[in-house]
């Protein structure tokens, strides 16, 4: 089993924000969203995005629904300033509010969303526990909580194929930070094994992709 090697916190680098934001998650992006909807039964608006690098999955949630609202928070400027843009240049900047806040630490209300949402931000957060602590806690209750994030492979033989298939065709250092993404994961039971302290069951955890983790659930 590869131990977890943590990477920065927070990509807060001009280089790394651009490519990042120009690595082709399109298809991901649009799973992700598909798959929220088809978990969530009902409108729910405003969402929050924990996370939201350069703003991608807020502007496919402002595609796929006509009416979502989203606020959408990161710890790292050069990755707002580019989302800044980003939603502006794709129409959506009324219904999209980006936010300087960190995930372990959000400055809301308990109970302030009936929505709380993430992709790829947990294998940033040197512990999760707390990350998670927070969604719980700004989520409503009878709200949805629908986060998702890689896998930490069991070997390098693994990881290195990953990266193959899904970055082969990216620059070095856009297939260096994958690689360093997949190092810094969680396992799938160390996944369960954090959220069962919360008091959520273990099959609200699944894999849903050959390289991702999905934590759909209602809040309490």
């Amino acid at each position: 089993m590869l131990q977890r090697v943590l990477e920065p916190e927070v990509m807060d680098t001009p280089d790394d924000a651009r490519d990042y934001d120009t690595m082709d998650h399109a298809e991901v992006n649009r799973a992700f969203v598909r798959d929220f909807f088809t978990f969530a039964s009902e409108h729910l608006s405003p969402l929050l995005d924990v996370g939201t690098g350069t703003a991608q999955i807020p502007i496919e949630f402002c595609r796929q629904n006509a009416n979502v609202e989203i606020v959408a928070i990161d710890l790292a400027q050069e990755m707002l300033n580019i989302a800044t843009e980003n939603v502006k240049q794709a129409g959506f900047a009324h219904r999209v509010r980006l936010e300087l806040a960190s995930g372990r630490a959000m400055p809301y209300e308990t109970g302030t969303f009936p929505g709380v949402v993430s992709n790829s931000i947990i294998h940033h957060i040197p512990d999760p526990f707390e990350c998670f602590s927070e969604m719980v806690r700004v989520c409503k209750t009878g709200g949805v909580l629908f986060v998702r994030d890689l896998v930490r492979p069991d070997h390098e033989v693994r990881l290195n194929h990953l990266v193959q298939t899904h970055a082969g065709k990216a620059n070095d250092h856009q297939r260096q930070l994958f690689a360093d993404s997949l190092r810094a994961a969680l396992t799938l039971a160390e996944v369960r094994s954090l959220l069962v302290q919360l008091g959520f069951a273990t099959e609200t955890v699944t894999m849903t992709s050959d390289r991702h983790w999905t934590w759909a659930a209602i809040c309490d």
